[in-house]
Formats: structure tokens, C-alpha cells, sequence
């Protein structure tokens, strides 16, 4: 078979994908915003068992604890089978791996025909946080999660097999072609030892927090803004306007990337429209900094 060498041209006329993650505070209105998104064109998979945010939102949903014990297995057994059916088998998997290709045919066979998710554009996972947990349960079971020497449980191992599991789950998912992927997670509130506030993504072990800006191009936090003296200040506490941090010298300290160069410091809370601004926007040499106030009125108006 002949190298496939893709042109400049055909590469500027394919729809990019985009890989978002998002973060924020409980009840900021993450899992919310996928009611921004086209329903005929959104596949929700809610592993929390909840999905009272958007339940006006007329998009399809996989319901992962529910679906895992239909079949009997973990619901982590699940979510990987899930995002491996998506995705396709990994040509560098091992023969043995949950994403390889004997995977994937078993997987076809017992969940259905992979070509049944084409008409998706964007797969909206809900979310990090509660996958991590899911995938650290199944990690205290594994045998790397026990030492060898005494059979007793060995909390290093456990992270150790969470940690391999975690990365491979998201790298699966960022790899998903022609489908937008966003995932969802709670933002830790904490302070480090001078008592300035500290914010980070709420994910069990340390290695899938480190390694995710490097596996999603988009990472972006959910913040709260206070307008009462007149100028948007950060304030997860007393702010009453939402807005996206995009840029990772942001100021605030919260976790955030933009690997487009296409967005502006500060977003109105709106994920679709920040995915088209992704895909078709012009890229930008120096970050503007607008209101959210401001700029949820421009969205409001260009509606």
C-alpha cells in the first residue's frame, strides 16, 4: 500500500476535531453546557448516573453504570470498551490490551456495529473525576495492586495500575477521528503552605492530571467572576458571572491551554461557540481579555 502524504490542501478543507477538557467548581455549570451543543449530533456519556443538568437537552446518552451491569462487567470495563468501539483498534496496542484489535471485534460484537456512532460529532464525557475513581476501584483489584512478596494490597501498585489505565484511556479518546471530545471535571479548591489559594483538576492519582494538558489540546477552566467594583475580578466564592480561562498565563493559577491560538484569555461560557471559534477562527498573535459580562451580551445578541 502506497504512503498516504496528506497535501496542505486537503489537510485546510478537513473539519478539525478539537479535544477540550473542562474543568470547574461543583455546580458551576459544567455538565450544562452540553445543552450548547446540537443534540442530533452529541453522544453524552454520563458515568456519575446523572444527568438532571441538561435534562431538557433532547441528545442521545449512554448511561456507563447501568450499561456495565446489563453485561456484568465494571463499569471501567465498560468506559473502555465504550471509547475503544469509538476510536477504532490502537495499531500499537498489545495483542492482550482492552484496546487492541481482538478488542475491538469483541467489543463490536457484544455493544454493536462501531458505524452506529457516525452520526456523532462530538462525544461529551461526564466526567473525568468520576472516571477516575471508577478506574482506580478497578485498579485496587488488579494484580499489580498487590505485593509480590506478601500478597497484601499495595496502595503504590494500585496508583501505579490507575495511572497506566488512565493515560491510556484518555490518549484512546483523544485519537477518536472526526469527533470533537470533551471531558468534564471537578476543580480542587486548596491552599498551599503560604495559604495562597491553589487549583487543580480533581482526578485520582497524580500522573493522568500531570500528562492531560499534553494529551488534550484545549484545556480550559470554568471560573467565577465578581462585577461589583466594576472590574471582572476572579472569585470562585462571590463571583456571579461565568467565563472560560483559556490561556495558561492566565493570572488566576487555575489549569488552562490553548493550543489553537484562537481564543481570548477570557470566553463567554458557551462551548459551542467555542468550538467553531476553534475550527474557523482566525489565530490570534496576543490573547484579549474581554468582560464575561460583556461577552455573554455579544453571544446574547449574535443569537
Amino acid at each position: 500500500m502506497a504512503l498516504h502524504i496528506i497535501s496542505a490542501d486537503e489537510r485546510l478543507a478537513t473539519r478539525q476535531k478539537v479535544n477540550i477538557a473542562i474543568f470547574g467548581p461543583s455546580g458551576s455549570g459544567k455538565t450544562f453546557q452540553a445543552n450548547t451543543l446540537d443534540p442530533d449530533k452529541t453522544l453524552f456519556l454520563d458515568l456519575e448516573a446523572g444527568t438532571l443538568a441538561i435534562q431538557a437537552w433532547r441528545g442521545d446518552v449512554i448511561n456507563v453504570r447501568e450499561e456495565a451491569a446489563k453485561m456484568g462487567v465494571h463499569p471501567w470495563e465498560f468506559a473502555r470498551a465504550i471509547i475503544c468501539l469509538l476510536g477504532g483498534p490502537d495499531p500499537s496496542a498489545a495483542p492482550d490490551s482492552p484496546y487492541g484489535a481482538q478488542a475491538h471485534a469483541s467489543y463490536a460484537t457484544s455493544l454493536g456495529d462501531p458505524a452506529t456512532f457516525d452520526k456523532y460529532d462530538t462525544v461529551f464525557i461526564d466526567s473525568i473525576t468520576v472516571a477516575s475513581r471508577m478506574a482506580f476501584l478497578w485498579s485496587q483489584r488488579q494484580p499489580g495492586a498487590f505485593s509480590e512478596k506478601t500478597g497484601k494490597p499495595d496502595t503504590r501498585g494500585a496508583y501505579g495500575v490507575l495511572g497506566q489505565e488512565m493515560v491510556q484511556w484518555l490518549t484512546q479518546a483523544q485519537h477518536i477521528r472526526s469527533k470533537n471530545i470533551i471531558t468534564v471535571g471537578i476543580l480542587d479548591v486548596g491552599k498551599d503552605d503560604f495559604g495562597r489559594p491553589t487549583y487543580d483538576p480533581q482526578i485520582e492519582g497524580s500522573k493522568a492530571g500531570r500528562e492531560l494538558p499534553g494529551i488534550f489540546d484545549q484545556v480550559i477552566t470554568l471560573g467565577l467572576f465578581d462585577m461589583s467594583g466594576g472590574q471582572p475580578s476572579f472569585d470562585l466564592a462571590k463571583g456571579t458571572e461565568r467565563g472560560f480561562i483559556c490561556h495558561q498565563n492566565n493570572g488566576y493559577g487555575v489549569p488552562a491551554k490553548d493550543r489553537s491560538g484562537r481564543l481570548d484569555a477570557v470566553e463567554a461560557p458557551n462551548l459551542g461557540a467555542i468550538i467553531k471559534k476553534i475550527q474557523s477562527a482566525p489565530r490570534q498573535d496576543i490573547p484579549v481579555f474581554t468582560a464575561p459580562a460583556a461577552q455573554t451580551a455579544a453571544v446574547d445578541e449574535a443569537a
